[in-house]
């Protein structure tokens, strides 16, 4: 089996990428409903082409489970949240692939996120040392020095695009945390090639192989950006086996796992490295700007989150100031900056739309769900339920005190065995990224059309474009 191919899905005679059920969704008389005006040939595909998220939001009007119809593809949406967590905790039933995951294994190849059960726990057991309580302790400081980069590049008055420059800070972050050895050098264009191909992943998901294979321009930029990484990313795991010293990073962990001959291959680390890089820097910087966003329209929140920082930062010997971070990888003094950057995710979830597949005949909500049935969850959807979130889509960090009354779900970071093994080190570094630019810049949204998401394999603010404007020091040496 060739590194790109999809080792879980059974396909029965159906576009690559898209498995077939045995029924359609909809028909029998126990059917799982469906929604109205599904077109010939193409189903639902016109109204989630023209508004997914729209789309997404009108399915819990027709039940907890809704068959749809995307094109080739089939799939059963999952609107309810205990099925969900089902769904997330049976993990060897309803098993990584589906039409979604399909496509990011063209370019992430075998790698923690996309496996299926079965290679899930050993990969695993290989990744997680790096994201010990103790480990991100120590990466902490790494990612203070680079949201301190990021707030000393700027200049009073100017503009900013914050998507491409938070995508940018996420990427040395991890390149200075995880992988020590990946070039700084042309970092930039390596973080384009990761959006392209995120992007692009989103946009082949639902189109036969053969379309994906026609030299149109789309596909040539796809094909070379991917080409460019798996270049790069095997030359620095190459330049990591050849070292003599362990650079107490995740690819020295994986290489030594490598080399006392504990089952992981070359071809794993590769794909390790592209998942955990892609995952890592994509979803840190939206969630971020998101947070950048949200406290940019209410200025009122903004204070509070302004202060809780000039409180938390002390000033250091050599002049910059630094923030108390505990042993478990946690910013101490931050909580309600913490709040913010929950309810950012809460409201624009990255993995907006995720799908299972089912390794084997199942009952789900009362309905049977043969072998081979793609399943979608969605946490944008469940996040914006008003019966887990009142006033679900109002923008409200104090929802997440711990003495609010309703507290509703969240799984904006999965759940289940498939949980994210990186949660906290992308809480810590959304968290000292949108403390250290609040506290030294006010941001006033710039003319020009309202930021829009944009629905990819993540989902995307759209240019966000800021005015940032200095805030003085005070007499202390800090900013106000």
């Amino acid at each position: 089996m060739s590194r790109r191919q999809n080792p879980v899905t059974p396909y029965e005679g159906g576009p690559r990428g898209c498995p077939v059920t045995t029924r359609e969704p909809g028909d029998g008389p126990e059917a799982i409903p469906s929604p109205p005006r599904s077109l010939p040939l193409v189903g639902h595909l016109v109204p989630f082409l023209r508004d997914p998220l729209a789309f997404l939001g009108s399915l819990p009007a027709h039940g907890d489970l809704v068959g749809i119809r995307l094109g080739p593809v089939t799939a059963v949406v999952v609107c309810d949240l205990e099925l969900t967590r089902r769904v997330l905790r049976e993990d060897r039933v309803y098993d990584k692939g589906g039409f979604l995951f399909e496509r990011i294994r063209d370019f992430a190849g075998n790698g923690l996120v996309t496996c299926p059960h079965a290679d899930h726990r050993r990969q695993r057991r290989y990744v997680q040392p790096a994201f010990r309580g103790d480990r991100i302790a120590g990466y902490a400081r790494v990612m203070e020095a680079e949201a301190r980069r990021l707030a000393d590049s700027w200049h009073d008055g100017a503009t900013v695009d914050l998507t491409e420059e938070l995508s940018l800070a996420a990427g040395r972050s991890l390149v200075a945390t995880l992988f020590t050895r990946l070039p700084f050098t042309g970092l930039r264009e390596t973080v384009d090639d990761f959006v392209l191909l995120i992007g692009g992943s989103y946009r082949r998901m639902l189109l036969p192989d053969r379309l994906n294979r026609l030299p149109l321009p789309a596909n040539r930029r796809y094909r070379a950006a991917r080409q460019r990484l798996n270049t790069l990313v095997e030359r620095v795991v190459a330049d990591y086996r050849s070292a003599d010293r362990d650079h107490g990073d995740l690819v020295s962990m994986l290489v030594a796992a490598d080399q006392e001959g504990r089952t992981l291959t070359g071809e794993e680390i590769t794909d390790q490295v592209m998942t955990i890089f892609a995952a890592g820097f994509d979803t840190i910087a939206n969630s971020t700007v998101w947070a950048l966003h949200l406290l940019a329209h209410h200025p009122e929140i903004a204070d509070r989150v302004r202060a809780e920082t000039d409180a938390a930062a002390a000033a250091g010997d050599d002049g910059t100031t630094a923030y108390e971070i505990d042993g478990s990888g946690r910013v101490q003094g931050l909580e309600l900056t913490g709040r913010v950057v929950k309810e950012a995710v809460r409201l624009y979830s990255p993995g907006w739309l995720l799908t299972r597949v089912t390794s084997t005949a199942t009952e789900l909500g009362g309905h049977r769900l043969p072998e081979g049935t793609a399943v979608v969850y969605s946490p944008w959807l469940l996040h914006r339920q008003e019966r887990y979130f009142p006033d679900a889509t109002r923008f409200d960090p104090d929802r997440w005190l711990g003495t609010h009354p309703v507290r509703g779900p969240f799984i904006g970071f999965g759940a289940g065995p498939r949980g994210c093994v990186g949660e906290q080190f992308g809480l810590t570094e959304s968290v000292l990224l949108l403390a250290e630019i609040v506290r030294r810049w006010h941001l006033e949204p710039a003319p020009g059309p309202p930021v829009r998401e944009v629905p990819l394999a993540t989902l995307r603010p759209g240019p966000v474009r800021m005015r940032v404007l200095r805030r003085h020091p005070d007499p202390a040496g800090r900013a106000r």
